[in-house]
């Protein structure tokens, strides 16, 4: 996997203090988008343990609330096989104190969760994946939409979903 640029002080995408991964490739193509360039799975660095070492110190921080993964799209098939290994990590250094958020232009409940349809987007680790995911923003950003008024969306159609609610068992 690539990756097209992380940040490491991040306020708009999630709350608080984050540090956020930028990952290349996406199909979704959504016209308006603001970062054509990590469309290309080609773009940017690769994703290394250094990366994810980079990550992991720069989430050890004090005053950051976690790690918010966007793009690019991060639930591209090839990208949700890279990020697993280090989502585990993740989870294994920080549990529950740190958040994960992911930014996904696919819609939860149409394209991740199983059917009796099939749908590109699920693979041999959505479930694993979307288990350690704290907050999902989901949904095709639509110029149509754009809507500059809402908190850690494009477009008026995304919603915010917090997974861990509703994952949590009845």
């Amino acid at each position: 996997m690539k990756y097209a640029s992380i940040r490491t002080c991040d306020i708009a995408n999630g709350e608080g203090v984050r540090v956020s991964l930028f990952v290349s490739g996406c199909t979704h193509r959504c016209k308006g988008c603001f970062n054509e360039m990590a469309w290309s799975f080609d773009y940017g660095q690769d994703f290394t343990e250094e990366t994810e070492r980079v990550l992991l110190d720069a989430v050890a921080q004090p005053y950051i609330s976690g790690l918010t993964l966007l793009g690019g799209e991060p639930m591209e098939p090839s990208n949700q096989r890279a990020l697993v290994p280090f989502l585990k990590r993740f989870r294994a250094r920080f549990a529950q104190t740190k958040t994960i958020w992911v930014y996904t232009g696919c819609v939860y409940d149409m394209d991740l969760l199983p059917h009796t349809k099939p749908s590109r987007w699920r693979t041999e680790v959505t479930d694993e994946f979307l288990g350690m995911v704290d907050i999902l923003v989901d949904g095709p950003y639509i110029e149509d939409l754009k809507d500059i008024s809402l908190r850690f969306r494009g477009s008026s159609n995304q919603r915010i979903l917090n997974l861990r609610e509703l994952n949590r068992p009845a």
